[in-house]
């Protein structure tokens, strides 16, 4: 781990990663297919947090504040967070399997990108130790 050059109070940790959802119930029960999680915690009406392996906590989150003025919000347009796999072939069946809308087929032996229920464009890549 790198040591920040100058002190400062804020942690060198990502604490968790927000994902803008717009049915939060439905995609609560994707995501926990998806990711095979039994639990999570729900807050304030629109935040659903979902135990994960690692350094931060996947934050499914209703957005109410942050809605444009037709109460939609925006979402991922770019694959701007990777979930991990040792076995980049099951997880690309497993995907298949389960009618998740997949963007690219598995690029390099390695990864492949999806979308979830709303839109978002997600990353499966494989581990690298």
């Amino acid at each position: 781990m790198t040591v920040p050059v100058h002190k400062t109070p804020i942690k060198n940790r990502i604490g968790g990663v927000f994902i803008p959802v717009r049915n939060l119930k439905k995609s609560i029960e994707w995501y926990k297919k998806i990711l095979g999680l039994d639990e999570g915690k729900e807050y304030f009406g629109h935040i659903f947090v979902a135990p994960m392996e690692g350094t931060a906590e996947l934050v499914l989150d209703a957005m109410p504040k942050w809605r444009n003025e037709d109460g939609d919000i925006s979402t991922y347009n770019v694959p701007s967070i990777q979930f991990t796999t040792e076995d980049i072939q099951a997880s690309y069946q497993f995907m298949k399997d389960n009618n998740v809308e997949l963007v690219t087929e598995i690029q390099d032996n390695f990864y492949f990108v999806f979308k979830d229920p709303d839109g978002n464009l997600l990353m499966i890549c494989k581990e690298t130790s």
